[in-house]
C-alpha cells in the first residue's frame, strides 16, 4: 500500500500497524504524532502545513477535535513566527514567553527561564504545577522563592494580580523565613513566629524578621531536646556571622507556651 504524503507506517509490539506523520519545514524535520489510520495522519500533515504557511492561524484557533495535539499546535506556531522550535508549548516574545496549557490558560515567564522550561515539561497534579528535574518532582513555585506551605497575599503576592505571571519583577516575597509571618500594629511592622507541634504554637512576636527566624530555630532545638521527632526545616540567615547568630540566639526569648509544652 502506497503511503499518503507525510505519512509512514510503523508496527506496534503486537504486530499491528499504526501511522506516523511528519513534515520538513525550513530544513527541520518535525514529528507530528502517531495515529490509528493513514487518513488521520495525512490530515495532521495537511493541517500542520496550513499552520506553518498561514500567519492568520493563531493559538486561540485551536479546537479540541483537532487531529493535532495542542502542544504541537503551539510549537508549530512559535516556529513559524519566531524561527525556533520547542517540543514544549512555548511561544516567545522579546523579553518573556508564554507556556501554554490550553488556549486560555498559560503562564508567563522571563526570557531568562526559557532554557529551563524548554527542556522540562510542566505537569499539574492536585492544582500544583511541577517539573521533573533530575528524577525529582519540583514545584515550580519553589523556583521563585515561594515555599510549599506559603499563603498567597500573606507570604507572597503577584504584584499585578495575575497569579499565572511568574516574571521575577511580578513576584514579591513577603515572608522569607520558615514559621515567620509579618503584620502591622499601629503603623509598625512586626513579625510573629509560629511552630507546628500538635497544632500551631506561637513562639513569640519580634521587631525584626531575623529575630523571628532565629526564634524559630531556637524553638526547633528546644523541641528536639524534649524528644519531639518532627523534621523541621531551620532558617538560614545569609551573611550573619556565627558569633552574631550565637549572641542573638542566646538573647531571644521564647513564649511560655513552648516551654510549658515541653514540661507537659
Amino acid at each position: 500500500m502506497s503511503m499518503l504524503p507525510g505519512v509512514y507506517a510503523a508496527k506496534k509490539k503486537n504486530g499491528s500497524l499504526y501511522y506516523r506523520a511528519s513534515l520538513t519545514y525550513r530544513a527541520k524535520h518535525i514529528s507530528l504524532g502517531s495515529f490509528d489510520t493513514m487518513e488521520t495522519a495525512h490530515s495532521a500533515y495537511q493541517l500542520a502545513g496550513r499552520i506553518l504557511e498561514d500567519a492568520a492561524i493563531g493559538i486561540t484557533d485551536y479546537h479540541e477535535d483537532s487531529v493535532l495535539l495542542f502542544e504541537k499546535w503551539v510549537s508549530l506556531i512559535n516556529y513559524r513566527d519566531n524561527g525556533i522550535y520547542f517540543p514544549n508549548p512555548i511561544y516567545i516574545r522579546p523579553t518573556f514567553f508564554y507556556y501554554y496549557f490550553s488556549p486560555s490558560l498559560f503562564f508567563i515567564f522571563d526570557k531568562d527561564d526559557l532554557f529551563y522550561y524548554a527542556t522540562r515539561k510542566i505537569s499539574c497534579r492536585g492544582g500544583h504545577y511541577f517539573v521533573a528535574d533530575y528524577g525529582m518532582q519540583v514545584n515550580i513555585m519553589n523556583r521563585y522563592g515561594i515555599k510549599n506551605y506559603a499563603v498567597l497575599n500573606k507570604d507572597y503576592r503577584f504584584i499585578n494580580g495575575n497569579t499565572h505571571d511568574f516574571r521575577y519583577e511580578n513576584i514579591e516575597i513577603l515572608n522569607i523565613y520558615n514559621g515567620v509571618s509579618s503584620f502591622y500594629r499601629k503603623g509598625k511592622i512586626y513579625y510573629k513566629t509560629k511552630i507546628h507541634i500538635k497544632g500551631n504554637y506561637t513562639v513569640g512576636v519580634y521587631d525584626t524578621d531575623i529575630k523571628a527566624a532565629v526564634a524559630y530555630n531556637k524553638a526547633i532545638d528546644l523541641l528536639k531536646k524534649a524528644g519531639v521527632k518532627k523534621a523541621y526545616t531551620p532558617n538560614y540567615m545569609e551573611g550573619m556571622s556565627p558569633a552574631a547568630y550565637a549572641d542573638l540566639y542566646a538573647s531571644i526569648k521564647i513564649s511560655p507556651k513552648i516551654t510549658n509544652y515541653l514540661s507537659e
